[in-house]
């Protein structure tokens, strides 16, 4: 039997493929400003120290697949006061890297009842390192690498926000 040549027909349809994927990315639809800014909500965190001591963060809120998955990557500044909270909607093993981010950041990983379950100090920009928390989380808070250090933000301080009960 011989068998038509489909190499031909398939180069054809690379342009077409990508351009189709151009059309579902986030920009392409509205989600965000320009190519690789995406749109995140905001909202307030206030993290309580055992103690006693009580920090405050005006933070981005990543809760759509994409917004998970863009993270902070491709930013090279964050305020002092803010971060990126993940609401990862199941409470499970969160698992992280730090592949295409600039900044170095401290990652707070937050049990459905709002206690810390363990902190990743000062995670290395651009690392494909696995970064993973020690118990079931159901959110993740991203800041500036050094700030739960100089704050004396430890496992076992509770984060304060709607998402944790």
């Amino acid at each position: 039997m011989i068998r038509p040549n489909l190499r031909p027909r398939f180069l054809t349809l690379i342009p077409i493929l990508l351009s189709g994927l151009f059309l579902f990315t986030p920009w392409a639809a509205g989600a965000a400003d320009s190519p690789g800014e995406m749109r995140f909500g905001h909202s307030d965190v206030t993290i309580a120290t055992a103690s006693g001591a009580r920090y405050h963060f005006t933070v981005e809120v990543a809760e759509t697949p994409d917004q998970l998955e863009r993270g902070l990557m491709f930013r090279d500044s964050m305020p002092e006061d803010a971060g990126m909270l993940f609401l990862l909607g199941i409470e499970d093993t969160a698992s992280f890297w730090m592949r295409n981010t600039f900044l170095p950041l401290d990652m707070i990983f937050i049990a459905r009842d709002g206690h810390i379950t363990n902190i990743r100090h000062d995670a290395a920009p651009g690392s494909t390192a696995i970064i993973s928390s020690t118990a079931p989380v159901t959110g993740v808070l991203e800041v500036n690498a050094g700030v739960t250090g100089r704050l004396g933000i430890h496992a076992g301080d509770r984060v304060i926000h709607s998402a944790f009960q």
